[in-house]
This record gives structure tokens, sequence and C-alpha cells, in this order.
């Protein structure tokens, strides 16, 4: 039995549907329900609901064998997993992003608005600039509009929220997409299987 953490919504929608093409199917899922675990015995598969954030927490701890999470989830919870995959959709970028008029104030602490400090902390410490991190929860881009903070770091897609509010990205810091993950321990002991699906996901997504 292979058990999967999903996330919720579109990105766990389409990694559900990668999984059925697999051969992994659980008709279940289709039906509507508020069910969080779903299971297969016959396809030797369960697969737990869980929120975006906590993908990577439940397969570092070994409640599921592997699940599918963004880089950007990754990068800041620092989760003791091993990265099997990038499938190559979801894809959008980590970036710095200020207002179209900013000009940095080089002797004082940069003030960083974002909901990931973990990768603001790092990146900026690799540019030996200190900063003084803002961490919000709701829209990030009222910070640098409002006077908050100087600059946002925050996933871009299109840019389109950034260039409506007169913000503009001014660094890219990393490439984010879905990454196939697994539990160290169950990667031992189920290898084979676990290398299987990861196989036939890079054969279906043409990675």
């Amino acid at each position: 039995m292979i058990n999967i953490a999903l996330p919720k919504g579109r990105l766990g929608d389409k990694v559900y549907d990668l999984m059925e093409t697999l051969g992994y199917e659980c008709p279940e899922m289709r039906e509507d329900s508020r069910k969080l675990i779903f299971e297969n015995e016959e396809r030797g598969v369960k697969y737990f609901l869980v929120k975006p954030s906590d993908v990577a927490i439940y397969v570092e701890y070994g409640a599921a064998d592997i699940g599918v999470v963004g880089k950007d989830v990754l990068l800041e919870s620092d989760a003791s997993v091993y990265e099997l995959l990038d499938l190559g959709f979801g894809k959008c970028n980590m970036a710095v992003a200020a207002k179209t008029d900013f000009r940095e104030d080089v002797t004082r602490p940069l003030r960083v608005a974002t909901k990931f400090p973990n990768i603001a902390r790092s990146y900026y410490e690799s540019k030996n600039r200190e900063i003084e991190i803002i961490k919000l929860y709701g829209s990030i881009e009222l910070a640098p509009i409002v006077g908050l903070s100087d600059v946002i770091v925050d996933i871009v897609e299109t840019g389109k929220t950034l260039r409506e509010n007169g913000l503009e990205v001014r660094e890219t810091i990393v490439p984010i997409s879905a990454r196939l993950i697994a539990n160290k321990s169950s990667f031992m002991f189920k290898e084979d299987e676990i290398l299987r699906i990861k196989d036939r996901m890079r054969e279906v997504v043409g990675i």
C-alpha cells in the first residue's frame, strides 16, 4: 500500500488526474464528499487530502510515503525528504517585487514583507544584505503601497496583480513548480514501487 499526500485544490486535482492515468485510481475521489482519506485496496493506494503547506510534513514524518508539493513549500519548510521529480506544472517564480519608483537605501536594513520568511532570509543572507522581515498572511502586494515594507518576496505567476498595483519584479529568486517527494524510510522499504511511480510520471508528463 502506497500512502500519498495530495494538496487540496487545483494542484491536487491535477496530480490525482495523473495518478489515475498511471492506474492508481480511486473512484470515490470523484464523488462529492468531505472525506479526507480515500483508499483502493485493489490498486494498493491510499490518498490523504491535506493543506498544500502540510504535504511535506506528512511525508517527512512518514504518515505518507510520497506526496506532491510546490518547490516554495519545500524551501520554506526545509523538510527532510527526498525530492524525486520536477513535474513541470504549477510553474511560477519566487521573486522580489517593489513599487516601480522604489530606490533602495543601502544604509539601513531592507524591510521585506513576505509569507516566506525562511526563503527571504536565506536569499538576502546570500547577498550579505541586512533585512527586517515582516511576516504577513494576506495580500502581500499591499505592504509596499502603504509603506509597511520596502519590498515583498512572494510567488509571481503572470505579474498582472503586481502591475495593477504599481509594482514590478526586481529580482527572481528561484523558479517554482510541483515536485514529487518521498519519505526517506519509505523510500528504503518501498523503493521499487515509488521509483515505478516516479518513472511512469516522467513518461506521462514528458520530462
